[in-house]
């Protein structure tokens, strides 16, 4: 299975449509853009092992540049499109790349090539002074494949939520057989029944890990990848109607902005051919996991994971309503609870969450956090706390960076954030600690209102006795502050740090 393969036994079936403007790409048109990409990239002196990094928005040449590093031997280096100038320089220079192709439309990219000359720059849908147009030069190249395919692979850097990000750049496979199945796509067809005839809707940007790998999955398999440029909860449900899509792809973002639409307007599609609703990247809050379900049908199914690749859980709907809030039992790997000792704990105890598998992984130019990331028996951890209960099923209870030690006691703000997202004035909230003399640090509730004439004192009190209603008095918000909009990533995860670093910045000052 690889596209190559319904390139010739299906040229004109769609690999890719475009949810908006309705675009096609067919999977022959697919295999010559590719092939084209592969063979500029070799003329640019790029061997295996090299990288190439991309900065766009979603486009269908997204695909075609994929694909093409992942038969050429490359590792391919998907750059958000939301970066600053600085953070673009950053992961361009520590992931070695040799290539940068930019999107025109995006606002940093003129100012690119000052700071980085001296890699071959390449704008993407138009031109831009300092770059070579990548669309001029690729369409002077053969459709052919390259003589010395070779897989490649995808190089991701985490979203930074808790600081830098950091590149996680996997082993190459060893025979370098470019129709070799990848984990993702191995999951995809044994535990999500992804095949030729699956129609897969993608709401969320390609740079990050699920989306890019799971689309890039359907492909491998024959399916259809329709793609949203970007999302909107209302086209995403015209899109499920107007393709009769079979499989999607969501973060909790996403179904918290669905079920916020009117009735009437839900009402308007039919979802009726989704055989799976896929659903990670942040934790769900259980009132929003089961309205889905009432709405989707039994049809959710959650994965926890992260682009380290390094372990996975899966939960079924079915699953879930017997055991709700959990994200699921070990898939390919053996899930361990340890405290911070590293002494394993027994079902039902709170603490640091390991892998135990095959699946190594490290940090690029970072053997501090890697090293970190393992304990002595070689399990890993992503720095996510949960417990498992006696079924083995796990528990998240937040990333132990944003716990809040209050008095002693420690807080996880995801039990207190899915309990005010609740209210129907609240469209997000972030809950984080700040310096407190006499507790160390005190409870505080950053909230986006769903109309910011509610951002008065009178509804943060209002929201506190709504909120104390259902918390203990240490996990009770202190504070109920209000923010326009809390900087999320487009995957749904949250930059707390950024919200929490306001609030210690005087701290951070005085030394």
């Amino acid at each position: 299975m690889h596209p190559s393969h319904f390139a010739a036994v299906t040229p004109d079936k769609p690999a890719l449509i475009m949810a908006q403007s309705g675009a096609v790409t067919t999977f022959r048109e697919l295999e010559d853009a590719s092939n084209r990409a592969a063979h500029l990239l070799r003329a640019l002196g790029l061997r295996p092992g090299d990288a190439v990094a991309v900065c766009l928005s979603n486009t269908p040449d997204y695909f075609a540049l994929a694909w093409a590093a992942q038969r050429s031997g490359l590792y391919f280096v998907a750059l958000s499109s939301r970066l600053t100038l600085a953070e673009v320089d950053y992961i361009a220079r520590d992931c070695g790349a040799k290539v940068l192709i930019a999107g025109a439309d995006l606002p940093n990219t003129a100012a690119l090539p000052a700071g980085l000359s001296d890699l071959a720059l390449f704008s993407l849908g138009g031109v831009v002074p300092g770059y070579r147009v990548w669309e001029d030069e690729v369409a002077t190249q053969p459709a052919s494949r390259i003589a010395d395919e070779v897989a490649g692979g995808e190089m991701l850097y985490s979203s930074g939520t808790t600081g830098r990000p950091k590149g996680i750049r996997p082993e190459l496979p060893k025979d370098g057989d470019v129709t070799a199945m990848p984990m993702t796509t191995v999951v995809a067809k044994a535990r999500f029944g992804v095949d030729e005839a699956s129609i897969y809707l993608c709401p969320a940007p390609l740079y990050h890990a699920a989306p890019l790998r799971w689309s890039m999955a359907v492909q491998h398999l024959g399916g259809t990848v329709v793609l949203m440029e970007k999302f909107d909860a209302e086209l995403a449900l015209a899109a499920i109607d107007r393709h009769g899509v079979t499989h999607s792809q969501w973060v909790p973002t996403h179904f918290i902005r669905m079920l916020k639409l009117p009735d009437e307007v839900r009402a308007k599609y039919d979802v009726s051919t989704l055989k799976l609703a896929i659903h990670a990247s942040a934790p769900c809050p259980v009132p929003v996991k089961q309205a889905m379900i009432d709405w989707f049908g039994p049809i959710l199914i959650e994965y926890y994971a992260g682009t380290e690749g390094n372990g996975m859980t899966i939960i079924t709907s079915e699953e879930w309503l017997r055991k709700p809030g959990s994200v699921g039992k070990a898939n390919f790997c053996v899930v361990h609870i340890c405290d911070d000792e590293g002494n394993e704990l027994p079902p039902g105890e709170v603490g640091n969450i390991y892998f135990q598998g095959d699946h190594p992984f490290e940090y690029h130019n970072d053997p501090e956090k890697t090293a970190t990331a393992y304990d002595a028996r070689g399990w890993t951890t992503l720095g996510d706390v949960g417990r498992l209960d006696e079924d083995g099923y796990l528990f998240l209870t937040d990333r132990k960076s944003f716990m809040i030690i209050s008095g002693g006691v420690n807080i996880y703000p995801q039990e207190i954030e899915n309990l005010l997202i609740q209210h129907p004035q609240v469209a997000d909230a972030a809950v984080i600690g700040a310096p407190c003399p006499e507790m160390g640090e005190r409870v505080v509730a950053v909230i986006q209102p769903a109309d910011w004439a509610d951002a008065t004192p009178e509804f943060a009190e209002a929201l506190s006795a709504w909120a104390r209603r259902s918390l203990s008095g240490i996990k009770a918000p202190r504070q109920f502050d209000f923010m326009r909009e809390l900087p999320r990533h487009d995957t749904g995860k949250l930059y707390k740090r950024l919200i929490r670093d306001e609030y210690w910045k005087d701290v951070k000052a005085a030394g």
